[in-house]
């Protein structure tokens, strides 16, 4: 058996990793979808939470595309169920979630506890506005990078950085390394083999 040859330490779960997306409405598509399906390929199970219940709209940078539907409210869901956070951006979405203090409150609850929390576009506002930017080298969408500075990081244009528990990307085109440093930080490596898209 698989497991003979490689045997899972014991102090390592074997349950699936549960992973929250936190996003509401003009959140940019690829940035929740591509990251569902990379988690989803790899084993986690995935939720998507939202301030409200029911369908929240996308878009594609500027045009509405798809609507995705909220497993659950925020209200309803605590950080400690969760293994890890996504936070897709968008630039709507991204400013309409960072002054609810019930978001920083569970966006804090992840970074303070070290656990992965994956962070791309225009969501570092909310990190800024929870008071968490302060210290934490970063990357961003280019049009908020002197939010970021402002609130205390070290903002750089790279594709993917990765500072302890935090991984950030700039936008849409990053997304394969976004994927890649979350998988990694979360602990579960490559998307499964012939896994189901």
């Amino acid at each position: 058996m698989e497991n003979k040859k490689h045997p899972v330490p014991a102090d390592v779960s074997t349950k699936p990793k549960r992973v929250a997306i936190l996003a509401g409405d003009g959140f940019e598509e690829t940035e929740l979808t591509s990251p569902l399906q990379a988690l989803q390929n790899s084993g986690a199970s995935v939720e998507v939470l939202s301030l409200e219940r029911g369908d929240i709209q996308a878009f594609k940078h500027h045009d509405k595309s798809i609507k995705i539907n909220v497993d659950r409210t925020l209200d309803e869901a605590s950080p400690d169920e969760f293994d890890a956070l996504v936070l897709p951006g968008g630039a709507l979405n991204a400013d309409t979630l960072r002054i609810e203090p019930k978001v920083q409150r569970f966006v804090k609850s992840f970074i303070e506890s070290g656990k992965p929390t994956a962070v791309i576009c225009h969501a570092p506002w909310i990190l800024a506005s929870a008071g968490l930017a302060k210290g934490r080298k970063l990357t961003s969408y280019h049009t908020i990078q002197d939010d970021l500075r402002n609130a205390g990081a070290q903002w750089v244009d790279e594709q993917v950085v990765v500072d302890g528990n935090l991984v950030t990307s700039r936008q849409p085109d990053d997304l394969p390394a976004f994927n890649r440093e979350l998988l990694k930080l979360l602990g579960v490596g490559a998307e499964k083999k012939g896994a189901a898209a």
